[in-house]
């Protein structure tokens, strides 16, 4: 018998204050319950946020204190992960279609190639319970798909640059502007060279929000969405166009 314990993270990709204390009230309780004693792992981690309201700790770091048979997530700790680039490498690999996000089908290939790459096999009732989880735990608008900033929460905090351009989203008409303002030559995409002066304008008029120290690791993320070298406006959009309700 093992304890379940609900993973519930708010929609900025960790948890802090007094969520983090409840859940960790909840893993010692449901733990005791089964008869199961804290591992090493929980042990330290309770140790380090236990005492203190003002702790934080994102999803995937959170994910490696729980044994594998209580949060399937440990399964996504592989090298396609580790990343913001490997990440964009893997969304625009099944964002097939390039809609824009990721539907219940193209997220079950997903999690299917991630657990076969951690060397999981499991049956497909198992692989449709998963899929249905994830879900439930990153569709933060219930819309029944996932967008990139939604699945980009399975990344480390530190790792995940997404989180910086919230900030810096323009309106469809700035965006557009935008995009033809850098699409110097007009040829329908921006080259690697376009998008440098880009984002270096965005790091200027944004530090709070972007560190300029940062921006080769902006450029290499956001381009790993590209064709070729060639970044067209609907995967630009992505990371900086944003929703108009």
């Amino acid at each position: 018998m093992t304890a379940a314990v609900t993973l519930s993270v708010v929609g900025n990709g960790f948890m802090d204050g007094k969520e983090l204390q409840n859940f960790i009230q909840e893993l010692q309780q449901a733990r005791k319950k089964a008869g199961l004693d804290l591992t090493p792992e929980m042990k330290a981690f309770v140790d380090q946020y236990g005492k203190s309201t003002d702790g934080k700790i994102g999803i995937v770091e959170l994910a490696q204190v729980l044994p594998t048979e209580e949060n399937f997530l440990l399964f996504f700790r592989c090298q396609q992960l580790k990343s913001s680039e490997d990440f964009m490498q893997t969304w625009r690999k099944y964002d097939s279609d390039h809609s824009g996000f990721i539907d219940s089908e193209e997220l079950k290939s997903f999690l299917k190639d991630l657990l076969q790459k951690a060397n999981k096999q499991i049956e497909d009732s198992k692989l449709t319970e998963y899929t249905e989880i994830m879900l439930r735990m990153f569709d933060a608008n219930n819309d029944g798909k996932l967008e990139l900033t939604e699945l980009a929460r399975l990344l480390p905090v530190q790792e995940n640059f997404l989180i910086k351009f919230q900030g810096v989203k323009m309106c469809a008409k700035e965006f557009n502007n935008a995009f033809e303002m850098y699409d110097q030559d007009g040829n329908g995409y921006i080259d690697e060279n376009e998008l440098d002066a880009l984002l270096k304008d965005l790091c200027e008029k944004n530090k709070k929000e972007l560190d300029i120290t940062n921006l080769a690791t902006y450029k290499k993320s956001i381009m790993a969405l590209s064709d070729g070298g060639k970044l067209y406006r609907a995967e630009l959009a992505l990371i900086l166009c944003a929703e108009e309700n």
